[in-house]
């Protein structure tokens, strides 16, 4: 089922009504699903190898925690989190100031920044981990039965 971006998202507790929450592909709703993103977005960051190692530990703690509390949104929104931390890593690493276009809608030259090529491969090593995670799937899979 598709991201509903259509949801009042201000008066959602996603903790509280998970049935309003839909998978949706890849990171959609990173940014709007409440009290997950105030939660897990104060402890994102890839800007150096050091703080992307932090913050994907931390993330993936809070992943774990989610789990025990048998919250798969909050698993879920934890992976997208460490996959957003991936690929904005990765935009910055291929692109000065993760610029990939320019004013008029070029791709830019690519610029290899080594560093932030680090911090998007310590994210993606624990987005491979959270996506294959047997009880992950497991969960989402029932929530994506039950819900949409």
């Amino acid at each position: 089922m598709a991201f509903d971006y259509d949801q009042d998202f201000d008066s959602i507790d996603f903790r509280k009504q998970p049935e309003k929450y839909q998978v949706g592909r890849g990171e959609q709703g990173v940014l709007l699903v409440e009290p997950y993103k105030s939660e897990i977005l104060p402890h994102w960051r890839f800007k150096t190898p050091e703080a992307a190692k932090e913050s994907s530990e931390k993330i993936y703690q809070m992943f774990e925690e989610y789990r025990e509390n048998d919250d798969f949104v909050g698993m879920d929104m934890a992976r997208k989190f460490i996959q957003m931390g991936y690929t904005r890593a990765r935009r910055y690493a291929n692109y000065k100031g993760g610029k990939k276009y320019d004013k008029d809608g070029n791709i830019n030259e690519r610029d290899i920044d080594d560093e932030k090529a680090q911090s998007a491969h310590i994210f993606e090593r624990k987005w491979i981990k959270v996506r294959e995670d047997e009880d992950y799937l497991k969960r989402k899979k029932a929530h994506q039965k039950e819900y949409g």
